[in-house]
């Protein structure tokens, strides 16, 4: 008996060595394409999965090939060297345009570091820089597994830090991205934010109204504004005040409520974009839920997620409105977690009260019909409520606040209250 168990232990640890992770990166005429490459290699002879397409292959003497059929049963044929963290060569592939033809495209692959604990980590992160992008190609800072917890820093929208000094080029650059292992598109990132601290006693932003709040007469007086105010943030009583107060605003003060105006994931295959925009997959959202004790779902568009987080504000009113929020540094300490399968429409954020969908788009009205859209779909996949019985939930109980009007694209959060609806 002894014996046998001995050689079933022996057979799961060979297993589990043999079972590879890989991030490939395919260049198509210069435009990269990230896929997961899941291998099972038993004596040099290769089976798993591309992007979720079975494949087979082998490996030998330090060459390897790979045969994948897609779900729609084309093939496609990869051909390079084999290092022990490293593939390489071309790969042929049915032409985009002429189903006789194909195509070779350059490949390579890095494989992903295996997890040396199933318990979940802890990890310190200090940024060394920065992105002013969010993007699939910009090499991970950290990778971590589902259940782990990162505790790291922001710096302000203006590229300064803690202690006042400038780390990167203004514009909302962010920590990041961290790789997280199992994550793949169609799958959705729960970013639950366990600590949002401010690290510095200032904060900026401008004495200004956002063009979209203003109406003809309010412009025609506008025109001095934009002018820098600076804050003064109270740590220990939580309080901001300005700097600078006149006879009006003497004693003006309002408390804290520490926020990320940015928190993403890398966009798909196609140009990067800036960290002053928005999409499906999060971004420069600025909505003021995004604090301490809520969680964040973000649909997943490329392997690991690669999660991107900065933009940190003191306080900000709903929308923005005075073009920049209390900008200001941050300490962040977060736990990432995956759902598998689960594909999600645009970001949701979750309170202990509340459920939140937040529609970003070109106009007000485009983003009230996304939001509205984002919480239908909540609403059936996690409550199992017909598109009628949705109907008659937000008739009665959504709250909608205008998330964003300060960027490029606006954002309209729907909002329901927990205890109204049904068990899930």
């Amino acid at each position: 008996m002894r014996k046998i168990l001995f050689m079933i232990l022996i057979g799961a640890a060979l297993s589990a060595q043999a079972a590879e992770s890989w991030l490939l990166q395919l260049d198509r005429w210069g435009n990269p394409s990230f896929m997961t490459l899941h291998l099972q290699d038993e004596g040099g002879k290769l089976s798993g999965t591309l992007d979720g397409d079975s494949l087979t292959g082998t490996r030998k003497n330090g060459q390897i090939l790979l045969s994948v059929i897609d779900k729609d049963g084309k093939r496609y044929e990869y051909k390079g060297s084999a290092e022990a963290n490293r593939l390489q060569g071309s790969a042929d592939f049915p032409d985009t345009n002429d189903a006789k033809a194909r195509a070779s495209h350059t490949f390579s692959a890095r494989r992903l570091p295996e997890r040396s604990s199933s318990a979940p980590q802890r990890h310190e992160f200090q940024p060394k820089d920065y992105a002013n992008e969010f993007s699939a190609t910009r090499t991970p800072v950290l990778t971590v597994w589902p259940g782990d917890t990162i505790h790291t820093t922001t710096i302000d929208s203006g590229g300064v830090d803690e202690r006042g000094v400038t780390r990167a080029l203004y514009g909302n650059p962010q920590t990041g991205p961290f790789f997280v292992m199992g994550a793949e598109a169609g799958d959705t990132l729960v970013v639950r934010l366990l600590k949002l601290k401010l690290n510095r006693d200032y904060a900026d932003s401008l004495d200004d109204i956002v063009g979209r709040a203003r109406t003809v007469g309010v412009a025609a007086r506008a025109t001095a504004l934009g002018k820098p105010v600076r804050w003064k943030l109270d740590l220990e009583r939580g309080l901001a005040s300005p700097e600078r107060q006149g006879d009006t605003l003497r004693g003006f003060a309002v408390p804290v409520r520490p926020m990320l105006g940015g928190l993403a994931v890398a966009p798909p295959d196609g140009p990067a974009v800036s960290t002053g925009d928005t999409g499906r997959f999060g971004g420069n959202m600025d909505f003021n839920e995004v604090v301490e004790g809520n969680t964040v779902y973000l649909p997943v568009q490329q392997p690991g997620a690669l999660l991107y987080l900065g933009d940190a504000h003191a306080l900000q009113g709903d929308g923005e409105t005075s073009q920049y929020a209390l900008e200001t540094s941050m300490e962040v300490e977060f736990r990432v977690e995956v759902i598998k399968g689960k594909a999600i429409g645009m970001p949701r954020v979750e309170s202990p009260t509340h459920i939140m969908t937040l529609g970003q788009a070109g106009s007000l009205d485009d983003a009230l019909r996304a939001a509205t859209a984002g919480m239908t779909q909540w609403l059936e996949q996690d409550y199992g409520l017909s598109l009628s019985d949705s109907a008659v939930v937000l008739g009665s109980a959504v709250q909608y606040t205008v998330a964003n009007l300060a960027g490029r694209s606006v954002g309209v959060a729907a909002k329901i209250r927990k205890d109204l609806l049904p068990r899930r």
